[in-house]
Parts: C-alpha cells; sequence; structure tokens
C-alpha cells in the first residue's frame, strides 16, 4: 500500500535554503473566545514568542519571524530529509501544540496552524522579510485604525470608514486624533525576531593558568528588531 502515498516523495531542492511559513486559523475567531484586548493583546504576543523559541530549539533556523499570528522560519539545515509533508506536518502541529501550553487556558477549540514551503535563495531571502516585516507595519496601521474607529462609533459604522482608506489615510487620521504610531512599542510596529548571538565568557584556562575569553552563542528573542537590511543579516550567526 505504499505507492498509494503518491506525495510522500516529495522534497525540497537539495542545498538549498528554505522558508517555512506558518498561519494562524481561524485566529479571528479564536481572538474572540480568548478576549483578546485590541489592538493588541501583549500575552497573546508574550505566548507568540514563546512559540518561535520553542520552533527555534527544535529546528534549529536561522531565524524565526513573527507578527500577528503569523511565523516564519528561515532554514539551511532542513528537517527530515527535506520531505514537504514531513516539514509542513510537524511544524505546523508543533506550533500548535506550543501555543496550547504556552498558554496554558482550555480552548473552546483546538488551536491549529497551517503551513507552506518557500524555497529561497540568498539573493531573496533579505526581499522575503521586508516583505513580510512591511506587513507588519501595514496591520499595525490597520488594528490601530479600526481600534480607534470602533472606540467611537458601531462596528458596522467604523468598518464603512475604515473601508478604501490607505495606510497614510489612516496614520494621519490617528495623528490628528493625538495617536501617534512612532510612540508605539518597535515589537507592534515591525515584529518579533528569534535568533542566535554571541555573548563573550571570560574565565580562566586551568591548563595554561591564565585568563582567557572566548564566545558561546545563545538564543536571543529580539522585541526591538531593526528595519530588516543586508547588516542584520549579515550578522546573523549561519
Amino acid at each position: 500500500m505504499k505507492e498509494f502515498e503518491v506525495y510522500s516523495s516529495l522534497k525540497v531542492p537539495r542545498n538549498s535554503k528554505i522558508i517555512v511559513r506558518l498561519d494562524g486559523r481561524s485566529f479571528h475567531k479564536l481572538a474572540k473566545d480568548l478576549k483578546l484586548q485590541k489592538p493588541y493583546d501583549d500575552n497573546f504576543y508574550k505566548v507568540m514568542a514563546n512559540v518561535c523559541e520553542d520552533l527555534f530549539k527544535e529546528f534549529s533556523p536561522i531565524l524565526v519571524y513573527t507578527f500577528s499570528d503569523e511565523i516564519s522560519l528561515l532554514m539551511d539545515k532542513i528537517p527530515f530529509d527535506g520531505r514537504i509533508e514531513k516539514i509542513n506536518s510537524v511544524t505546523a502541529s508543533f506550533a500548535a501544540s506550543s501555543f496550547v501550553i504556552n498558554y496554558g487556558v482550555d480552548f473552546k477549540k483546538p488551536p491549529s496552524f497551517d503551513s507552506r514551503i518557500i524555497p529561497i535563495s540568498d539573493e531573496d531571502v533579505l526581499k522575503y522579510f521586508r516583505w513580510r516585516q512591511d506587513e507588519s507595519w501595514k496591520n499595525c496601521i490597520a488594528s490601530h485604525g479600526i481600534s480607534f474607529l470602533k472606540s467611537k462609533y458601531s462596528n458596522n459604522e467604523a468598518n464603512d470608514k475604515i473601508n478604501g482608506l490607505n495606510s497614510s489615510e489612516i496614520h494621519e487620521l490617528l495623528y490628528r486624533n493625538g495617536i501617534n504610531l512612532n510612540d508605539v512599542e518597535t515589537y507592534k510596529k515591525r515584529g518579533i525576531a528569534v535568533y542566535r548571538k554571541n555573548k563573550k565568557v571570560e574565565g580562566l584556562n586551568k591548563k595554561e593558568n591564565k585568563n582567557q575569553v572566548s564566545y558561546r552563542s545563545y538564543v536571543y528573542v529580539d522585541w526591538d528588531v531593526p528595519i530588516f537590511n543586508e547588516e542584520f543579516f549579515e550578522n546573523l550567526i549561519w
């Protein structure tokens, strides 16, 4: 019966980098069930950061990046011999399990993530993460915009007023009403990243009986992500 598993042999290209992107399934309904604070719920983002850290420790990607209910993993060490079905199913189920454990509440309906694989060249890595970070900024503007309008109008009126407005117009609307998005926490504008950093360690070399400096890497959760640029990716520990 093994021959019926027609998709199980599909693999990503050898010696390539991939991005695995996870998206929360029906998280708008989940947000209502959990009564998340608008426009941003601090506890939700702490949970998502913990999920990203768990993913990082489990799958050893170069970078994990998240905003809203979306997570992107940049990988050069491809797990499961590159098998697409395996990568998609395990990363998505692992993320959902981590989300449940880190949230620590009884869910009305089990949360889940979908997963897709994006083969990517070195030249396009920065383009991809700039694209997703731009979406994070647009999401920030839209979330604050609809939240502000719903504080003044009914849900239907607020939705009608924001329809057709572009990001610049929403930004201007907020600014005129005393909300400066430049003052919003960085993670709400640019997302959260998890990657490795080096730290300096000083100790005694007993063999040579002298002080010695070394560097060790550790997993770093960055809540103050810069605007992605070439320098950021050049400095990652690949």
